[in-house]
């Protein structure tokens, strides 16, 4: 396993971590989302990230529970705060209250004394930018959490932020959590710019294009059954990559991959992480040998070729624009 510093922190990250969005938390997979977490640890992934608002809590729950068997110390833990997780008015946001008393929750669920990265799953325009800073400053400050981190904030967002804490010199913002892959590169414009200037790295979420990127999808073909768009509860993300276009590039891509000896999986991990600015990303995983093969992305060497030729590639859907 390879390590990066997590922005201008002195925080390190392994360069792949394991999330548990759309996967942790459903009845069926408790087991296997243990063994795939196992495994992840077994091979050097030190980061794991998950959600209160992933079924609910479920996802913390059984993330905490896979943990806890493994010294606090070796393992660093991220979690969100954001959408709602009750009928109340106060029961959603980035409000004192809000953040504050979820905090508490994902804690109680983690099982743990403190999180490693607390971060605002998306911005709210509805807060005072301030008030929200300053719960995660207290937090902080209390040791119930480490680092703080955004997910989906704009260019625009983590400047604002950035100047709020150099004012008022809080703790600051590390990592920014945006959707980054082959296929959706909206945060190489000004997110990464602003990011580098800032030093927040990013943790970068989707690598794999919700399972396009590992070429189960052919053109013209009909959508396997055992894969996540043939789910109804979960392929509300994907339908929208599922043009002929699109996975015509995608067959390409994966010859690309096929003549450096490696899997369209592995390249497109490799892909995310040529960026210096991205300290890791965030796979998902259904099956322990997802997770093994995932990591061996860390073995592809992209040269200038190579880039050059998946570019070529990649412009021939240019302007293309999923739902995520």
């Amino acid at each position: 396993m390879k390590y990066r510093k997590l922005g201008d922190s002195g925080l390190r990250v392994s360069e792949i971590a394991l999330g548990s969005w759309l996967t942790y938390g459903t009845a069926t997979e408790r087991d296997t989302a243990i063994a795939c977490i196992d495994r992840a640890y077994e091979l050097g992934i030190n980061f794991f990230d998950t959600a209160n608002a992933y079924n609910q809590g479920a996802a913390e729950t059984v993330v905490g529970e896979a943990l806890r068997k493994y010294p606090r110390s070796s393992y660093v833990l991220a979690t969100k705060v954001y959408f709602p997780m009750g009928d109340g008015p106060n029961d959603r946001g980035l409000s004192r209250k809000h953040i504050v008393e979820q905090c508490e929750a994902s804690l109680r669920r983690l099982g743990v004394e403190y999180i490693d990265l607390y971060q605002c799953h998306r911005f709210d325009d509805t807060v005072p930018l301030e008030e929200t800073l300053r719960a995660l400053d207290d937090l902080v400050a209390q040791g119930k959490i480490l680092y703080a981190g955004v997910s989906e904030w704009s260019a625009a967002q983590i400047a604002r932020a950035k100047g709020i804490e150099e004012k008022r010199n809080l703790h600051p913002i590390i990592s920014n959590q945006p959707i980054y892959n082959m296929l959706v590169r909206y945060i190489e414009k000004d997110v990464i710019p602003t990011c580098e200037q800032f030093g927040v790295g990013q943790v970068v979420f989707s690598p794999l294009a919700q399972g396009i990127l590992t070429g189960k999808y052919k053109p013209g073909a009909s959508i396997p059954q055992d894969s996540r768009a043939a789910n109804d509860q979960t392929n509300y993300w994907i339908r929208s990559y599922l043009r002929d276009d699109v996975l015509t590039c995608v067959q390409k891509l994966e010859g690309i991959a096929k003549e450096l000896g490696f899997t369209l999986s592995q390249l497109a991990i490799a892909w995310v992480l040529r960026q210096p600015n991205v300290s890791s990303a965030i796979i998902g995983a259904s099956r322990v040998q997802q997770v093994e093969e995932n990591v061996k992305a860390l073995d592809v060497v992209l040269t200038d070729e190579v880039l050059e030729r998946v570019e070529a590639v990649l412009k021939e859907i240019d302007g293309f624009v999923p739902i995520w």
